[in-house]
């Protein structure tokens, strides 16, 4: 595979609602401070799945742009909608510097969604539909994007597969990321988890961003375990400290030959399966 020259150091998103957590976050080394509006079809498509759910509201976003005002600030809308205009107008004169686009479709979807966003700030296109994936080269080619985000959770969803790394393991993710690569758009997929946690620990995910040239990945709530303020985060954890063990992970693999890349990739995608047939056979019983 094809793959640019990544960054030393590999760009964190965390989902944050509370000011004295973004204030930390961002001097902890996280990248994109991330607000989340999304709310229209979430709740009947990951019904029943214990997933993130918004109930952020457009006052969040100046609420996070006041505690942290140097930082990047990267807001989730609703999926294409006829009040979309008006949210984008919204979301920028609260001071997002990034828009995420989630639930898209097509080449033209995206491309209707950057006409209402003229420019304004950087757009971020969320692949989380299997039609999406599929236009990811033809999206590379005919579309002026800087970045892009893949989302495993409604991806698996929607292309009716059993747990949300299988993406990875089937290969399913490569042919988009060749594209990307190709074309210069930087990217990120999913989410991940503490050093050592997670049903697949990031000590093999992380293997899987380098090789397909991932540089990004949201933090997930099971990493900070949801807390609610600074002070639930500080006793909770050394906040610091495990984002430290995921870059020196993520170090690890992006200085790593192929050799090593390619046997990172079968052992993951092992593990994956593992995981996939338990929850088959659990189906079953």
């Amino acid at each position: 595979m094809t793959r640019t020259a990544l960054p030393e150091r590999m760009t964190f998103l965390m989902i944050v609602n509370d000011p004295g957590i973004a204030r930390f976050a961002h001097d902890s080394g996280v990248a994109r401070l991330f607000v989340d509006l999304e709310y229209i079809g979430k709740d009947l498509r990951q019904k029943g799945l214990d997933t993130w759910k918004s109930r952020q509201t457009v006052e969040d976003i100046s609420r996070i742009r006041e505690a942290v005002p140097e930082g990047h600030l990267l807001v989730r809308v609703n999926p294409l909608h006829d009040g979309t205009k008006a949210e984008l107008d919204e979301v920028l004169a609260r001071g997002a510097d990034s828009v995420m686009l989630p639930m898209f479709h097509s080449r033209d979807d995206l491309a209707r969604f950057l006409d209402l966003l003229a420019d304004r700030a950087e757009p971020v296109p969320l692949v989380e539909t299997a039609a999406a994936l599929a236009a990811v080269p033809h999206i590379c080619e005919t579309l002026s994007l800087s970045r892009l985000h893949i989302g495993l959770n409604d991806l698996h969803l929607d292309m009716k597969l059993d747990f949300m790394f299988q993406p990875l393991a089937d290969g399913l993710l490569d042919e988009a990321a060749e594209a990307l690569n190709t074309h210069g758009v930087r990217f990120g997929i999913g989410g991940i988890a503490r050093a050592g946690e997670g049903i697949v620990s990031p000590e093999y995910l992380l293997g899987e961003h380098v090789r397909l040239g991932s540089d990004a990945a949201i933090l997930s709530r099971t990493l900070h375990r949801g807390a609610p303020d600074l002070q639930s985060l500080r006793a909770e954890m050394d906040f610091p400290a495990e984002l430290a063990k995921l870059q020196a992970i993520y170090a690890g693999f992006r200085t790593a030959d192929a050799e090593t890349l390619g046997r990172n990739r079968i052992e993951t995608a092992d593990r994956i399966r593992d995981v996939v047939t338990l929850i088959r056979n659990k189906r079953t019983v």
